[in-house]
């Protein structure tokens, strides 16, 4: 038996669909029992993009079973606004902003942790590592493969639209409205741990003599130990957070 129903999608998870169905209600035919779930990611939007699906103007979860006729609206995660007591599709909205990004991102992870965002990242990562990361951790995947968030264990993913790093850094500071919780230079770019001042005779002898020379104040990570100083990368860094905040 078939049943049809139409269904909207808003804003940003046009992105995901064929340009035909692109900002429009259109129909849709369902054959068994399945749920709005399974429809929403075989039309190739993930779950975890999804904060808010109303049926008929009720807000329903992942797991309502459409029916004949149904009118279906789906819109997008709502970072910026608290509405899951409304829309019961996640425990939580994650306010500390923290994330896990797969092995396409490396760059990105580096801005983020310039910004001072909690970032975690390796080039080695495992679709699965990711998802446990994320998990445990409870940290928002950040990624460029629509697998991993369509990973039912998945419950805040985000799937990167630019692949430009520049540009991908400030589509997450939008997307997920960071701008006024920068803090600059506070992480280690290297291993994301948190730098602090050091004196410098206790790093001296790690400098190479120019460096030692010319400079008086240098700060240290606590984790991996990596020295940083205000020289020209600095000042290049300081240049790149201008342009984002």
């Amino acid at each position: 038996m078939y049943d049809s129903i139409t269904i909207r999608f808003y804003e940003e998870l046009n992105d995901f669909l064929h340009y035909s169905k692109r900002k429009k209600a259109f129909n849709f035919t369902i054959s068994g029992k399945r749920t709005i779930k399974d429809i929403i990611e075989s039309l190739g939007i993930p779950h975890t993009e999804v904060d808010l699906i109303l049926a008929n103007q009720e807000s329903v979860n992942f797991d309502y079973h459409p029916k004949s006729d149904d009118y279906i609206s789906v819109y997008p995660v709502f970072e910026a606004i608290d509405i899951t007591g409304v829309s019961l599709l996640r425990p939580k909205p994650l306010r500390e902003p923290k994330f896990v990004l797969d092995v396409h991102l490396g760059v990105l992870a580096k801005y983020l942790r310039l910004l001072g965002f909690d970032t975690l990242y390796r080039n080695d990562l495992e679709d699965a590592e990711i998802i446990n990361l994320s998990i445990t951790g409870q940290r928002t995947i950040l990624t460029r493969d629509l697998f991993i968030l369509k990973n039912g264990k998945v419950t805040h993913g985000y799937f990167v639209r630019e692949t430009n790093p520049k540009k991908q850094i400030l589509e997450v500071i939008r997307h997920f409205d960071l701008k006024d919780q920068t803090n600059p230079f506070h992480r280690c770019l290297e291993c994301n741990g948190i730098i602090a001042g050091v004196d410098k005779i206790h790093i001296e002898n790690t400098l190479k003599s120019n460096t030692r020379k010319a400079f008086q104040e240098f700060f240290q990570c606590q984790s991996c130990k990596q020295v940083y100083w205000k020289g020209s990368h600095f000042e290049r860094m300081m240049r790149m957070v201008e342009s984002i905040s």
